[in-house]
């Protein structure tokens, strides 16, 4: 399995102090050694690092955890393959146009009979079937909104209601986002927590590494930071359940979608 990492927030912040818990799940303490890769947004542009090395040995992974790169949606992977092989064209997270906007997409688990996915005008570029099934869900969301919906909640409502669809082939963990909503859905992991005044200190529970959140904010900084399992060890995650999407608007969850 891979691991997840998102962050939506309502002012540009960086994501150096959880990309740092979530480099060394990739290769040294845990087996995801198989490529890792990061998205950044700034206002409607989007910017991808990607390596097909472990992000743990990776000098662009060590970049991007110790220089704060602002944004306010990020979508972070680290890889342990099993569908496609090792190589730059498999490696998470994807990212395609739809509406004049950059989405970006990373997907943690495994499907069956995903090559039956149907597909338009987003074609897979490798071999994978998380990027199979995030040509289909950008299909999907084409053919049933063939122009941009005047309230663009309604296109992640949609979107949540087909995660629900591919999770009945498989493991779906799932992040999507257009740089403004951001979609986390859950298969079988995924934790979030929504950091806001009063700020406190956390510390990384896979590397000797702590913050003082209070130092390095406003008190109306509201950021939510998503993953596959807790990066710190003295705050209280909040676990999501089996089928469960949530969507969140710069660091705010949004009212839950329509089931």
């Amino acid at each position: 399995m891979c691991e997840l990492l998102g962050m939506s927030a309502n002012v540009p912040t960086d994501i150096c102090f959880s990309f740092k818990g979530l480099r060394e799940r990739g290769g040294r303490v845990g087996p995801h050694r198989d490529g890792w890769g990061v998205a950044f947004y700034e206002q409607k542009g989007v910017c991808i690092f990607k390596d097909r090395q472990p992000s743990y040995e990776s000098e662009i992974a060590r970049l991007v955890s110790d220089y704060p790169i602002k944004s306010t949606a990020v979508i972070a992977h680290v890889r342990q393959a099993n569908r496609g092989r090792i190589g730059m064209e498999n490696t998470h997270p994807f990212s395609r146009e739809l509406w004049g906007r950059n989405w970006t997409y990373a997907h943690n688990g495994q499907l069956s009979g995903y090559a039956d996915l149907p597909i338009d005008r987003f074609t897979p570029v490798g071999t994978t079937d998380s990027e199979r099934a995030f040509c289909y869900l950008m299909s999907a969301l084409d053919n049933r909104f063939p122009h941009r919906p005047s309230k663009r909640i309604s296109a992640f409502n949609f979107l949540q209601r087909e995660a629900k669809k591919l999770n009945k082939l498989g493991v779906f963990n799932m992040l999507i986002t257009d740089g403004e909503y951001l979609l986390a859905f859950c298969s079988t992991k995924l934790q979030w927590i929504t950091r806001r005044a009063p700020f406190g200190k956390a510390h990384l529970s896979d590397i000797d590494v702590d913050i003082d959140f209070a130092k390095e904010t406003t008190p109306n900084d509201i950021v939510t930071v998503i993953a596959t399992e807790p990066l710190t060890g003295n705050e209280s995650w909040q676990k999501m359940a089996p089928n469960e999407g949530q969507i969140f608007r710069f660091g705010e969850p949004v009212k839950k979608a329509v089931k």
